[in-house]
């Protein structure tokens, strides 16, 4: 441990402030998207702005550059890694904050409030046109941000390249291009193979029985209720509430919360909504957060965001979406739904598998298959690089969008509502996020592979058949979570499986699951 009076030391405390003040912004945002009146928008965005003005004050002032140069010349020969390492992400992080304008930085806080409330309107009344306005601004404000950063960045990436980075350190579109070739030349087939599919409509004959487009809203709250239960939720650390966008929030270092959406006519929408926020927190509760190289420090923070999707996915695919889950809980749904095994929709638990892995493409990503997924997303991030480096104008979006989703997924929306307008994170300005939800699948088979390559072929769906969960938990635990910052996502895969990133393993798993499924 540092010396009191040490700059280590006093660096730590400043840091620990800084922490402080992102919390109260999260908890806001939590807030915003959860209980928060519409009419309170403009506040909170006020509210925001002042935070996020603050926040960079403290991560860009001279007095912060000084405590991070002199802990960095309190380092000697034999300082340890996670020192060395802590103090470089903080002088990576300290360059990019200062050449920020601080009024560029409150002008995107209040732009970002501004996308969300508006986006949220604009997408209950199918407007596009109400929202463009919102979204050519943000699309300015992050172009300027992107050439601001560009003077901090250690080697000359693009405009996407530099918005990316706090997402997926290290990322560029050549890698991408990389990862996305064999995604793009084998999902299309795959999917066609698939075209013909048993069918996964309700089979019941009985008047009585609960049609799946029918399931009432609490019953399934008591479903998320009863898998977070299993899974290991702590109501003493955790929350679940509604938002119009799941998503997962650490508020501090023991406060950790989810949010789901009930979606009509998509009954299985929110238990699998569930498994995957819940694997971003168990991802967030596992990050190392005690010792003196973690909290507040950088090493404490998740690798990237593609890991975190990895972790999500994990849950929501690879456990959740299984052929021994769905045996499991077969029983569970029959008994909530009040029905005999013999009456209820799927007709047995294979139906059921079969209806928590609808094999066609559809129209909605946080719906979508495991097939069509990544191509839901190589479709984002594609019109991402025509809006911020090819000067597509923001117009012609939902056009691009439905030619594109012909071109890909052989499918078009019949709105924008449930084209263009049905994701959040632009209307947040966050380009550069959408990859990390493909590298997330890939990590996730990757590690999936390692984990089965340690404990033999079928050891997953083992230890989920017997209700052993929580082994996976600890394997990740062990070999995923405590890694934090220390490395970037592909060292984290190469570390963990021994093989640089590659497509090949979710391919393998796809093709893999694809026949059982047909069956």
């Amino acid at each position: 441990m540092a010396p009191f009076d040490s700059a280590l030391a006093r660096l730590r405390s400043h840091l620990h402030q800084t922490r402080l003040l992102g919390s109260i912004s999260s908890a806001l945002y939590y807030d915003q998207n959860t209980v928060m009146p519409a009419a309170g928008a403009a506040w909170r965005g006020d509210q925001l702005a002042l935070l996020a003005g603050q926040l960079h004050q403290r991560q860009s002032s001279a007095e912060y550059a000084e405590l991070v140069a002199a802990a960095e010349a309190e380092l000697d020969v034999d300082a340890l890694p996670e020192r060395r390492r802590n103090l470089q992400l903080l002088r990576l992080e300290l360059e990019r904050q200062r050449c920020l304008d601080p009024a560029l930085v409150a002008a995107l806080a209040k732009a970002q409030s501004r996308g969300n409330a508006v986006w949220q309107d604009a997408r209950a009344r199918n407007d596009f046109a109400a929202f463009a306005p919102a979204l050519q601004e943000l699309i300015a404000l992050r172009r300027q941000q992107a050439s601001q950063l560009a003077a901090a960045e250690p080697v000359a990436r693009s405009p996407w390249e530099v918005l990316a980075q706090p997402f997926e350190p290290e990322v560029t579109k050549a890698r991408l291009g990389e990862l996305f070739a064999p995604l793009k030349a084998e999902l299309p087939d795959l999917l066609q193979q698939v075209a013909g599919a048993p069918s996964v409509e309700p089979v019941s004959a009985s008047r009585d029985a609960v049609e799946p487009l029918d399931w009432p809203e609490a019953m399934q709250e008591e479903l998320c209720t009863a898998l977070l239960e299993r899974w290991g939720y702590d109501p003493s650390r955790c929350q679940r509430s509604h938002s119009a966008h799941p998503f997962s929030c650490t508020v501090g270092p023991q406060d950790f919360r989810i949010t789901t959406r009930v979606v009509p006519g998509q009954p299985l929408s929110a238990f699998l909504a569930t498994a995957h926020e819940w694997g971003h927190s168990l991802y967030e509760q596992g990050l190392p957060r005690s010792g003196d190289h973690y909290f507040p420090w950088p090493l404490g923070e998740a690798t990237s965001m593609g890991v975190h999707e990895s972790q999500s996915l994990f849950w929501e695919c690879r456990v959740a979406r299984s052929r021994a889950f769905a045996e499991r809980w077969h029983p569970h749904v029959c008994a909530a739904l009040g029905s005999a095994p013999a009456s209820e929709p799927w007709g047995d638990a294979q139906g059921f598998w079969r209806a928590l892995n609808p094999l066609k493409p559809g129209l909605i990503r946080v719906e979508a298959d495991e097939l069509s997924y990544c191509l839901h997303i190589v479709l984002r991030y594609e019109l991402e690089l025509a809006l911020l480096e090819q000067d597509m104008p923001v117009e012609d979006l939902p056009e691009q969008w439905n030619q594109r989703m012909r071109n890909l997924l052989g499918i078009q929306p019949k709105s924008d509502a449930e084209g263009c307008l049905q994701d959040i994170h632009w209307a947040e300005g966050l380009f550069g996020y959408f990859p990390s939800y493909a590298l997330g699948h890939l990590i996730s088979a990757q590690l999936a592979e390692a984990m089965e390559q340690e404990w033999g072929d079928g050891a997953i769906e083992a230890a989920i058949g017997a209700g052993q969960e929580s082994r996976l938990h600890d394997w990740l635990a062990q070999r995923v979570y405590p890694l934090g910052r220390s490395v970037d996502a592909e060292g984290l895969v190469e570390q963990v499986s021994g093989a640089p990133l590659s497509a090949a393993p979710f391919l393998r798993y796809l093709r893999h699951k694809l026949e059982p499924l047909q069956a």
